[in-house]
């Protein structure tokens, strides 16, 4: 036995004979592991020892100091590069620490990790996962499973254990267990065991077994024990030959102090954007700018999908295949950097099938950068009005799903997301529709959080000549109504396959509001529909006017709630008649000279989709007045006062509460 044990590899010897490693003699409280990468500290200060030494099919591993061991077992069937290490450059949700999940440790059969020399009493012991290999690409390398099984201290703790079943379905998405464990003996174990579940080649043969990224055991008791690697007299001499070094390099850090201090004094400035992040409840994804410049061929113009008043938007694919969008802030852009922090934070605590997503944000020094989901089928101004993009159909159907999608979205951003949310830049481009034609309501740079108390926004007014509301295009006034009226617009707009205002058409028919209140007057509202509508039904396209009607009101309160209109949309409840016609059509003439606005339309165009939100100037050609669905504004209440759409007095009549 004496020449067995003296040829075995270090630590074998330990880990042999029942444990006799400190076995009675206790000198740690604690450790932590980052299974299969190098060491890091995480957000809580914790120090994550590294684990990336070279694996085979039965090896075993343990440290210098003997605070843990790790052993292995197992070659992946019908693989001829086996790996016993996964690393991956995306960042992970649901976790403040995302570096500790980009590296696992991977077995194709049985992975052992020891906590050694522990103080004996109750732990708690942390396993902390992310599935890196299998993930979720929407193809046939996604359906793969890894099933294994976890014993803690020899008890079967969670059988047909599945990384991504714990997400949620969810990939990328950290998993942490925790479980308290009793030390009896001066060590714990942790066995992941694959017992010959799940799937086996997908996405690549021998693809299967248990992987881990993290491990840590923390005390449930005040340890009476150093925490410290032993030594002795050796630790003393190194902390005096330290000190001696110290003392000698001291002069050559006098001399870098003043080139020091500029560096820290420029460090914390740039970091101090960064950390704006953390102020958040919730905080979004990041990117590295380095993924992004990968995932976009360095921002290739061939995959640039437009421009708008905040900057470019290129398509990109990730490392994981997912395809995105990339919206890449102007450095010259106006937006600071609180509102552009408060927009992700606000994004990234929205969650609806009819918003679209955004995956997370990018902030490197002036870079900043939001990744949405890409939408294939862009815009629907582009499927409506636009001649090159009509190639898909919209049919009676998709229209009507269109709508109900749309104002589910507002509904959800209006009463059931918390804080409430008001979007203020309702409109066609807004609204993005996915490979099955599903809408998602996009681009929130303009979106304010909504606060009961404060319904008078003091700020400039932001939005789209031809979908404000009066209130909020004339006194700044801003509630959630002022995304209804915006709403009705964009049905109308859907149901008549045109835009609001189309300086092309015969008088009666430019402004398509009035066109619709015409019609509505002398029972032929079917007329405002579609001409290239093959077949409709009748009883619904006449729901579907009279709620657009409805929403567009003068007075706020006789506009409807989202909720509401979710309601009458699916025949819930009734539509009440419409019989009034609104003040800004009754006292303001459409075909009235003005002598206003004397700049042409501007020039700058909508994106070519609404992964962004452009902000042209306000002026207004006369021929198109307030109704110009192709220019957007941001006014100052003052401006919009004095444009050609300022029915003044007969607006403020409709408005409750106001004296004049």
């Amino acid at each position: 036995p004496s020449l067995l044990f003296s040829v075995l590899p270090s630590g074998l010897n330990c880990l042999q004979r029942n444990f006799p490693c400190y076995r009675g003699s206790p000198i740690y409280s604690s450790f932590a592991i980052n299974c299969g990468g190098p060491q890091i500290m995480s957000f809580d200060q914790i120090i994550y020892e590294r684990d990336n030494e070279a694996f085979g099919p039965a090896t075993h591993y343990m440290t210098r100091t003997g605070r843990w061991a790790v052993s292995n077992a197992g070659l992946p069937a019908d693989s001829n590069n086996p790996l016993y290490q996964s690393s991956s450059l995306s960042q992970f949700t649901n976790t403040l620490d995302s570096g500790l999940f980009q590296t696992a440790r991977i077995s194709a059969g049985s992975l052992r990790y020891y906590g050694l020399g522990l103080e004996n009493s109750n732990y708690t012991v942390s396993l902390q996962f992310a599935e890196t290999t299998i993930l979720g690409t929407r193809t046939w390398r996604s359906v793969g499973r890894r099933i294994f099984d976890i014993y803690v201290q020899g008890n079967l703790e969670m059988k047909d254990f599945d990384i991504v079943r714990e997400a949620n379905g969810t990939f990328l998405r950290a998993v942490v267990r925790e479980f308290r464990v009793e030390v009896l003996e001066n060590y714990i174990e942790i066995h992941l065991f694959w017992a010959g579940k799940g799937t086996c080649c997908v996405p690549a043969f021998g693809t299967y077994g248990p992987l881990i990224s993290a491990i840590s055991a923390t005390p449930d008791f005040n340890p009476t024990v150093s925490n410290n690697p032993p030594g002795g007299n050796k630790n003393r001499a190194r902390l005096i030959v330290g000190i001696i070094v110290a003392i000698a390099v001291t002069s050559l850090i006098l001399a870098a102090a003043a080139a020091y201090y500029v560096f820290q004094r420029r460090k914390r400035q740039k970091s101090f954007e960064d950390d704006e992040l953390f102020k958040f409840d919730v905080r979004p994804y990041t990117f590295s700018y380095a993924e992004l410049k990968i995932a976009t061929n360095d921002f290739d113009l061939a995959n640039k999908l437009g421009e708008g008043g905040f900057g470019p938007v290129y398509k990109g694919t990730l490392e994981d295949e997912r395809v995105v969008a990339v919206k890449q802030l102007s450095v010259a852009s106006h937006q600071g950097k609180t509102q552009f922090v408060a927009e992700i934070a606000t994004m990234s605590a929205v969650r609806h099938r009819n918003l679209v997503k955004l995956y997370g944000c990018c902030i490197k020094g002036d870079n900043r950068l939001l990744i949405y989901e890409y939408l294939e089928n862009k815009s629907l101004d582009q499927l409506l009005f636009r001649t090159e993009s009509k190639s898909l159909y919209l049919d009676w159907a998709t229209r009507y799903h269109i709508c109900l999608g749309v104002a589910r979205g507002l509904a959800y951003l209006h009463e059931e997301c918390r804080p409430r949310i008001v979007h203020r830049d309702v409109k066609a481009s807004n609204i993005l529709l996915d490979s099955d034609l599903t809408p998602k309501i996009s681009d929130f740079g303009f979106a304010k959080l909504y606060d009961d108390s404060k319904t008078h926004i003091s700020t400039r007014v932001a939005g789209t000549i031809g979908y404000l509301a009066p209130e909020y295009a004339m006194r700044g006034c801003l509630t959630e109504k002022a995304d209804v009226f915006s709403f009705g617009v964009v049905v109308m707009e859907i149901v008549g396959g045109r835009p609001n205002a189309d300086s092309g058409l015969e008088d009666d028919m430019i402004y398509l509001l009035e066109w619709a209140w015409n019609l509505h007057e002398n029972g032929r509202e079917l007329e405002l529909l579609d001409p290239t509508l093959p077949q409709y039904d009748a009883n619904v396209a006449k729901r579907i006017i009279g709620i657009a009607l409805l929403c567009t009101q003068a007075s706020p309160a006789l506009r409807p709630s989202m909720s509401r209109v979710v309601a009458m949309l699916t025949g819930d409840v009734e539509v009440p008649s419409v019989t009034s016609r609104p003040g800004y059509l009754v006292d303001w003439k459409f075909t009235d000279a003005t002598t206003f606005a004397t700049n042409a339309e501007s020039s700058t165009s909508e994106a070519d989709n609404g992964y962004m939100n452009t902000t042209t100037s306000a002026t207004m050609a006369t021929d198109l007045s307030y109704m110009n669905s192709r220019t957007s504004a941001s006014m100052t209440p003052d401006a919009a006062y004095n444009s050609p759409y300022n029915p003044a007095k007969p607006m403020l009549h409709d408005i409750p509460g106001d004296g004049r």
